[in-house]
């Protein structure tokens, strides 16, 4: 059920008179200069473009500047078969936006001297020796001095920076096989079945189940569970209490959460997305997720969860890959952000050099490859239509 710009463009002129569309609750402290109308009503006819384009039932962003709300909108429909329409408060599976979230855990462990980022993961004296048993060290090692195999080598460093040098996400994906299979189950299938060939912390290989493994740790120096400590020691700290892991079937929808299409021929519910907690598992608002950016955007407008130290160090790149920090991209020019992508999702969230936070969500993942990159665009054509926005302004 496309909607037709006229629709979109109306949607959009009733939040700006106030009469729809409440603020989301993540977003709640005195708002920045706000949009007039007319730019409001601009920066619609850009959704609607953006919409039209990629066949986007349902689209939703969250704009904050210097740690304050500036624009909260959607358009569209949450559910194209009742006609639900979208509204702020709809929640969206983020995909690999839960990657930035599960960093900034892991980094309040280490603020609390729980973790260091060159511990070991597997084997002896490691974090999860005594849960994953690993291969014994093979003689040719112990020939050239190593003490450990490479997977013993594996430290929290690799793992948040994509740097195990496999597992990767282009081929044999271990977090989209054995779908039936529990996180322990699957962590020790993959060990046993894809062991790497060469020593970590040399080459860059996008990893969600890399991810998946630093949920474990979490678990394990916490006693609770992943989602239970995010949502205590993240979340509520900057004020977000609507996030949660999401569920895998359609009959798992949370409150408040979208329909998902794709275009791709994958079926949005045939994945265990619940088993993809800490890379790719949170349902949120992009208010939410703006809220979680501005909490460790480093520029000190809003309290930040994180130390300046914890922050540097976070943001700063691996060797193997100048553009990726510790769960987020990183430009030359000192941008953060992470987007994700599933079957049904599109997502982005960004943090710019110039104290701009934002978020921006679809409900559907399209055909065509460019629409990731595009929907980054859009939100940047976006704030233009605001001059007094203009990042290079605000620089």
């Amino acid at each position: 059920m496309p909607l037709s710009r006229r629709t979109l463009l109306q949607g959009s002129l009733l939040c700006a008179a106030g009469m729809a569309c409440a603020p989301s609750p993540a977003l709640t402290q005195e708002p920045a200069e706000l949009p007039t109308p007319d730019q409001r009503k601009q920066m619609a006819g850009l959704a609607a473009d953006f919409m039209k384009a990629y066949d986007v039932p349902g689209l939703s962003i969250a704009i904050a500047i210097k740690g304050r709300p500036a624009y909260d909108e959607a358009f569209g429909v949450a559910d194209r078969e009742t006609g639900e329409a979208l509204t702020p408060q709809h929640r969206f599976r983020i995909a690999s936006i839960s990657k930035p979230v599960t960093s900034t855990g892991i980094f309040t462990l280490v603020e609390a001297g729980k973790l260091r980022l060159g511990d070991y993961v597997f084997g002896s004296n490691s974090i999860l020796g005594k849960d994953y048993p690993t291969t014994p060290t093979p003689q040719s090692l112990m020939s050239t001095g190593a003490s450990r195999s490479y997977v013993e080598q594996i430290t929290i460093e690799h793992l948040l920076t994509h740097t195990t040098g496999t597992w990767g996400n282009q081929f044999r994906d271990p977090m989209f096989m054995n779908q039936d299979m529990k996180h322990r189950e699957l962590i020790n299938w993959t060990l046993e079945h894809m062991p790497l060939t060469n020593p970590p912390g040399e080459t860059y290989a996008y990893s969600n189940f890399g991810y998946c493994v630093l949920g474990r740790v979490i678990e394990k120096l916490t006693g609770q569970s992943y989602e239970q400590y995010i949502k205590n020691n993240v979340l509520k700290r900057c004020g977000v209490a609507d996030m949660q892991i999401a569920g895998n079937t359609l009959s798992d929808r949370a409150t408040n959460e979208v329909k998902y299409y794709s275009q791709t021929g994958g079926d949005p519910y045939r994945m265990n997305v619940a088993r993809m907690d800490s890379h790719g598992g949170w349902i949120a608002t992009p208010g939410d997720l703006t809220t979680l950016f501005v909490h460790i955007d480093g520029f000190k407008d809003t309290e930040q969860l994180l130390t300046d130290d914890s922050l540097r160090t976070m943001s700063t790149p691996s060797t193997a890959n100048p553009r990726y920090a510790k769960g987020l991209f990183i430009t030359a020019n000192n941008n953060w952000w992470h987007s994700g992508l599933l079957d049904g999702t599109t997502t982005i969230s960004v943090r710019t050099n110039g104290d701009f936070c934002w978020s921006a969500f679809t409900n559907t993942r399209s055909r065509d490859a460019g629409m990731s990159r595009a929907l980054d665009q859009l939100v940047w054509q976006m704030t233009k239509a605001v001059p007094d926005w203009h990042p290079q302004k605000r620089a």
